[in-house]
């Protein structure tokens, strides 16, 4: 965001006082606190119609014909003939030849997909390892000069397909390579991006999907270019176009979540308060519900979504944390200069302080040029904007909110971004995480995509998260890239476009569960959930009706699959045993003399199990 220049004329703002946190109201009906369970009297938790990738197959009837099906479903290898140079013709001005890379071993494999019975290093070992031949392109003129090649077998609609392969560049200094997929007249319809250094490979991660629900395409094209033209030649290696198969990665990323969030062993020691209790404790009915979990799953909120009930039903019961999408944002509070107004801010954080929603400061700033208000971009020279404008703006924000959030987005996509950087300098995101920090030290200061070699570290890694085409172990490694820098990641921006709601469900799910599944990964904040109510289209929840899509059906039942609950009896020791993931539950002892007691308890991380005595 950017900052207007303050003048004396600035209107007066009341202080905003944070709400103390509300605990969490004991539950004292156990009959109906169990119906929340999974009943399907139950609007909160409506039953899912399909449950983690059952959904899948049941689209492809069952599990062995999908699995059949896509052993079926490579279009093609360019490494399958001979001469290496069948199928490719060049893209532009440019010369094809085929050659040997001396060292094939030293190339990384292709990474591998874990399966059903896979391990991380079980997959390792299946990676595909390269062929060593490649096609070279030359004679370049062009950035749009390079490699095409005709996927003999046209894609199927709704169908994800993964690009994988090698490319490599000529030349000096790294280089970006893209690589396009085209249907029909030249309709592109995904692919993927690698920067490349000379002499060194690059691995080619994209994805593509056709989306048209008529017809199947007649043709598709697989396009390498890119790099600038003239010295920089162009190196593709083992190209393979297939499609994905999810069911394998679920399986795996269900045990793989079992053991990054493993459920503990809980023993509940019900100690009555007299020896007269001993008997009614001993055979008494036992509940333990969660009511939180450790991993929170949030969204944003907006001004226009609260005035429908609908929205504020679904936002209450199926998200734990809120974000607001625009009213925090600079060009929102200062649309005119010295005009400030934080109306629209505090009656959404006031919704989410009566429902108990923790909220992320989003954001401070925004480092995109259009998402500066045009009086601050017409600011006549940088030292204008540096002598009054966002340092006050900083300071009234953090000030007027300081306590109140746990993250704060101090700058927002800085990486495409540079308004600050071009007028104040490479060290200006320093000294906003500087300042922000000094004002209100408790919260962990997030920057969105971590930029590498700055003086100031914040204290989380955040990365948007608006998806297209997922493929789940493409995911995976870019979690792993950010977690070398040994920071928690938040996905801050999450949603997924499909217009068909089957596909969309799929979609959410892959990346939810890769988040899940990762050990790095502490949270996950959808950017909206309700049709009319969200920046994407197609990527809906829940219609403006309030009736759940299939996506919301399938997010509803992912929610209920990280939530232990357990019911029972006490035995004759007077202990309750169950196993549970993380987070915070609510037991209730309904005695033999027909007394409702409940307690509250935190299930934290550890290997061993957890001993807790109940005093009820």
């Amino acid at each position: 965001m950017h900052h207007a220049q303050v003048t004396c004329h600035r209107l007066p703002i009341p202080s905003f006082k944070a709400k103390p946190q509300k605990q969490i109201k004991p539950v004292t009906d156990v009959l109906r606190a169990f119906r929340a369970l999974s009943g399907p009297d139950n609007p909160a938790h409506p039953p899912p119609l399909e449950n983690s990738y059952d959904g899948l197959n049941r689209r492809s009837v069952d599990l062995k014909e999908a699995e059949a099906h896509h052993d079926d479903m490579t279009l093609f290898e360019n490494c399958e003939s001979e001469d290496g140079l069948t199928g490719w013709a060049p893209s532009g001005s440019c010369k094809l030849s085929v050659h040997d890379d001396p060292a094939p071993h030293a190339i990384p494999p292709l990474a591998a997909t874990a399966g059903d019975e896979d391990d991380d290093d079980e997959a390792a070992q299946r990676a595909r390892k390269p062929s060593g031949r490649y096609v070279l392109a030359t004679h370049r003129t062009d950035e749009k000069d390079g490699l095409c090649r005709e996927i003999s077998r046209a894609p199927r609609p709704k169908v994800t397909y993964r690009v994988g392969g090698w490319v490599g560049v000529g030349g000096e200094g790294s280089h970006v390579v893209q690589v396009k997929v085209c249907v029909g007249e030249g309709r592109p319809v995904g692919g993927g991006v690698v920067v490349v250094e000379p002499g060194k490979w690059g691995e080619i991660k994209g994805s593509f999907r056709v989306d048209d629900e008529d017809e199947q395409p007649r043709s598709a094209k697989v396009y390498v270019c890119g790099p600038a033209a003239g010295v920089v030649d162009l190196k593709v290696m083992d190209l393979r176009v297939c499609a994905v198969n999810k069911i394998p990665r679920l399986r795996h990323l269900r045990k793989k979540a079992d053991k990054v969030r493993k459920q503990r062993d809980v023993i509940l020691k019900l100690n009555p308060k007299t020896d007269d209790e001993v008997e009614s404790v001993a055979g008494a009915e036992i509940r333990v519900v969660q009511v939180q979990n450790s991993f929170p799953i949030g969204s944003c909120i907006n001004k226009s979504g609260i005035t429908n009930p609908a929205y504020v039903d679904f936002f209450t019961k199926h998200f734990d944390w809120a974000v607001l999408e625009n009213e925090l944002k600079w060009y929102h509070t200062e649309p005119v200069q010295g005009q400030v107004s934080y109306a629209d801010a505090d009656e959404l954080i006031d919704l989410c302080d009566r429902h108990n929603k923790p909220v992320r400061g989003h954001c401070i700033f925004w480092s995109v040029d259009g998402s500066v208000q045009p009086w601050v971009r017409a600011l006549p020279t940088a030292d204008a904007l540096s002598a009054q404008p966002w340092r006050p703006a900083l300071r009234g924000l953090v000030a007027r909110y300081a306590g109140r959030f746990p993250h704060y987005e101090v700058n927002n996509e800085m990486l495409h971004g540079h308004f600050f950087k071009d007028r104040l300098g490479d060290d200006v995101d320093a000294h906003m995480f500087r300042e922000t920090a000094a004002i209100d030290p408790a919260p962990g200061a997030v920057r969105e995509r971590l930029q590498r070699g700055e003086r100031e570290r914040p204290r989380r890694d955040a990365g948007q998260g608006h998806v297209t085409h997922p493929v789940g172990d493409v995911i995976c490694d870019a979690l792993d890239k950010l977690a070398v820098t040994g920071l928690p990641i938040w996905i801050t921006e999450l949603d997924v476009s499909a217009a068909d709601d089957n596909v969309r469900a799929d979609d959410l799910e892959i990346v939810l569960r890769e988040a899940y599944a990762h050990p790095a990964v502490e949270g996950v904040m959808l950017w909206g959930f309700m049709q009319g109510n969200m920046w994407r289209s197609h990527g809906q929840l829940v219609n403006q009706d309030g009736k759940y899509t299939v996506a919301g059906h399938r997010f509803a039942g992912l929610r209920n699959e990280w939530m232990s609950h357990a019911m029972g009896k006490v035995d004759s020791n007077g202990h309750f045993k169950f196993r549970g993931f993380h987070g915070t539950y609510q037991v209730m002892l309904k005695t033999g003399s027909g007394k409702v007691k409940h307690q509250l308890f935190d299930v934290n991380k550890g290997d061993t199990p957890l001993v807790l005595d109940m005093n009820l």
